[in-house]
């Protein structure tokens, strides 16, 4: 099995693979403060707790906007799992092209929500993936990265509304029962909703406008997508996995050309 590892700003979240099926995963909170025993005690423990035997695992795919966790979990999963590792990254040799102004610049998550899009969908397609940022990625039919957009997440505006104000809570991220607020908790939580699904809405609308792909497929990733997606009259799917995806791809490709 292929242990994939996506390190996001806020959250880790970590998928486990048979062939190309996804079949579990976990979710962490990013310490980058955390050394290579402590990461692999963590990894160990989440496998066997979820009746997994971390002998099963053959290899691991790694992707990262967190530089000093890369390669404390690359010599984790080396050193103390014994597997080969696959770092995933703009520099990587993957069947996509980056075709941007600075490609080097391209976050990890984006390359491997690439690779996922052009594999599973086969068309051109706008990947939402709604972490710490939102981003909107514009990805051609033939896995050709075009750009897109990178906005606020959801819950970091949320935190800077309430931090810069003397006498508002927070509140949970969860759909309101009305879009009018009775009480300054309602209020602010339709707000906070509300406002991330408009502005997936009109961004796609805009992206879809000026790329000429008024039916670009659209796919919500990321932990909140199960929530925020359904709600979004232009996402037209949910894949909360599609980085994991692309690092199971991409671990696939660049273990047989290393072969």
């Amino acid at each position: 099995m292929i242990l994939t590892i996506d390190v996001g700003n806020t959250e880790t979240v970590l998928g486990l693979f048979r062939d190309d099926d996804i079949v579990d995963h976990w979710r962490l909170s990013t310490g980058a403060e955390r050394t290579v025993d402590e990461l692999a005690f963590l990894v160990r423990g989440l496998l066997r707790d979820s009746g997994h035997d971390p002998a099963t695992l053959a290899a691991a795919a790694i992707g990262s906007v967190v530089p000093p966790l890369t390669s404390a979990l690359s010599e984790m999963c080396s050193r103390k799992l014994g597997l080969g590792v696959s770092i995933v990254d703009a520099s990587a040799d993957l069947p996509i092209r980056i075709a941007v102004d600075e490609p080097l610049s391209v976050g990890a998550d984006r390359i491997a929500n690439t690779l996922a899009a052009s594999r599973l969908y086969g068309r051109d397609t706008i990947a939402v993936d709604l972490g710490t940022a939102t981003t909107f990625d514009c990805i051609s039919a033939n896995g050709d990265f075009l750009g897109g957009v990178i906005s606020p997440g959801i819950v970091t505006g949320a935190e800077t509304l309430v931090r810069r104000t003397a006498k508002l809570p927070r509140v949970d991220l969860e759909r309101p029962a009305s879009v009018i607020g009775r009480r300054t908790e309602t209020a602010l939580r339709s707000g906070v909703f509300f406002a991330a699904v408009d502005a997936i809405d009109g961004i796609v609308r805009r992206i879809r406008d000026e790329w000429g792909r008024p039916d670009a497929w659209v796919v919500a990733t990321g932990g909140l997508a199960p929530l925020i997606g359904p709600q979004c009259a232009t996402v037209d799917h949910i894949e909360p996995f599609l980085t994991l995806y692309g690092l199971a791809f991409a671990h696939r490709h660049l273990s047989a050309g290393s072969a």
